[in-house]
């Protein structure tokens, strides 16, 4: 497993509004959290199947946000995370490659 995407630790504060990733590599992604909602990777949050590599990373750069919130995160597999949101949304499984690509310092 390459070591940019291999996690070693997940931090959450929804008082801060963001979500950390450790990698292996010795980098940091700081995720705002509703950059992540709006990025979630499901079928209907991407808007089928011919979209599911669509994403939005400029959604982590918008302003004047409402808050959201991440009641849990589960581990699928060795590949992926599992966000149940606060809206009780938790179809989407985020792979580790996405997130690393996705990061916002890849974006600016």
């Amino acid at each position: 497993m390459d070591e940019s995407t291999t996690p070693t630790g997940i931090e959450v504060s929804n008082k801060d509004q963001v979500l950390e990733i450790s990698w292996h590599d010795g980098h940091t992604s700081v995720f705002p959290l509703y950059g992540l909602r709006v990025n979630c990777p499901c079928v209907t949050c991407r808007g089928g199947h011919g979209s599911m590599g669509d994403f939005e990373p400029e959604a982590f750069f918008e302003e004047n946000l409402s808050r959201i919130e991440i009641r849990n995160i589960e581990q699928v597999g060795n590949h992926a995370i599992k966000i149940t949101w606060g809206d009780g949304h938790n179809s989407g499984m985020y792979q580790w490659e996405t997130l690393r690509w996705l990061d916002p310092e890849n974006h600016k």
